[in-house]
C-alpha cells in the first residue's frame, strides 16, 4: 500500500508556511498570558485564564507541527 500524499508543490509549501506560522506566532502569546495579572490568583495558583490559554497554544502548536510534517511528506512524495 502506498502511503504517500499527492499534493501539488505549491500546496505543500503553503502547508509548511502555515505550520511555521503557528510555531512562530503562538509562543509569544503564551508568554504574555503567563505575565498577565489574570494568570494567577492571589495565592499564586494558575487561573482558568492561564489554563485555557495554555491549552489553546498547545493545541495550535501541535496542529502546526503536524501541518509542517504533512507539507514535507507531500514535498518528498
Amino acid at each position: 500500500m502506498d502511503n504517500s500524499i499527492a499534493l501539488p508543490t505549491a500546496l505543500a509549501v503553503i502547508l509548511i508556511v502555515a505550520g511555521l506560522w503557528s510555531l512562530i506566532v503562538w509562543p509569544p502569546y503564551l508568554i504574555e498570558a503567563y505575565k498577565s495579572p489574570k494568570a494567577r490568583d492571589e495565592k499564586g495558583a494558575p487561573t482558568r485564564y492561564l489554563t485555557v490559554n495554555l491549552m489553546k497554544v498547545t493545541t495550535s502548536m501541535v496542529f502546526g507541527l503536524v501541518t509542517i510534517i504533512v507539507g514535507f511528506r507531500a514535498l518528498m512524495g
